[in-house]
């Protein structure tokens, strides 16, 4: 049945199938249970060529083409995508890439910070604040989303083996980033979010929605933490190979 509201991003239909299914026009493809979804531009699409990585499938948008890369291992394959940035986007990806096979998702980008902490700092978000349109799509109205404990902790647990520092946080997912206003960047901080960025509240919407799990480690970048001077430092440009790199160590470990 329909949860109806007069206010339409808040209504849910709960039980009626989508008229346009997220795998209508990929055949039979398939693809690895593990995935790496990476937001970290140009570093992606390099990996995949030094390491002459299989390009299993073009998703084709009208505005722009994602390649799909399976990373054939010694042990398994994991699937490694650079999305489109915006919760809308990218989170049609990731419907297509689950119902192609794709289970255990991780996702890794940057985040901007509202309070004090430095550049290059990497953060498990623990839960999200839903404050984007897309996630209402997939789940209930609700404040937050939590994010699934077991990928949490794998997350987690590989940045201890590789001695790195890491801090769960609460995430704050807006689709209006030219409408974080300074009061509203007090807001939030007051309500216990430490970063903000567009994306993690749909994504794990969505696998949870289609039963996939997901988890996310964030790498700071640009700061509001000062409401009267934006500053967008180096947008955490030095932590992109790096975050490739322990993403795929993540899912190598996800059992």
């Amino acid at each position: 049945m329909i949860i109806k509201n007069e206010i339409p991003i808040l209504e849910y239909d709960d039980h009626s199938r989508e008229v346009i299914t997220p795998n209508h026009d990929s055949g039979r493809l398939k693809l690895p249970e593990k995935c790496l979804v990476a937001f970290l531009g140009d570093v992606v699409d390099r990996y995949a060529a030094e390491h002459n990585d299989e390009i299993a499938e073009k998703y084709i948008t009208v505005s722009h083409t994602v390649n799909v890369y399976v990373l054939h291992e010694e042990k398994e394959d994991i699937c490694l995508v650079q999305p489109t940035i915006g919760a809308p986007a990218a989170t049609a990806f990731l419907d297509f890439l689950i119902s192609c096979g794709c289970k255990k998702i991780i996702a890794v980008g940057s985040c901007g910070v509202l309070a004090d902490i430095p550049e290059n700092a990497f953060m498990i978000p623990t839960k999200a604040l839903r404050d984007e349109g897309t996630s209402y799509h997939y789940l209930p109205a609700s404040r937050y989303i939590e994010l699934d404990e077991e990928p949490v902790s794998v997350i987690e647990n590989c940045f201890k083996a590789h001695n790195l520092p890491v801090v769960k946080c609460t995430t704050w997912t807006t689709d209006g980033f030219f409408r974080e206003t300074k009061d509203m960047v007090n807001y939030r901080l007051e309500e216990g979010c430490s970063v903000v960025e567009m994306e993690c509240a749909a994504l794990a919407a969505c696998s949870r929605k289609r039963g996939a799990k997901f988890g996310q480690f964030l790498f700071t970048a640009d700061s509001l933490a000062n409401v009267h001077e934006y500053d967008s430092r180096d947008f955490g440009i030095d932590s992109h190979e790096k975050a490739l790199l322990l993403g795929l160590d993540v899912l190598r470990s996800y059992k």
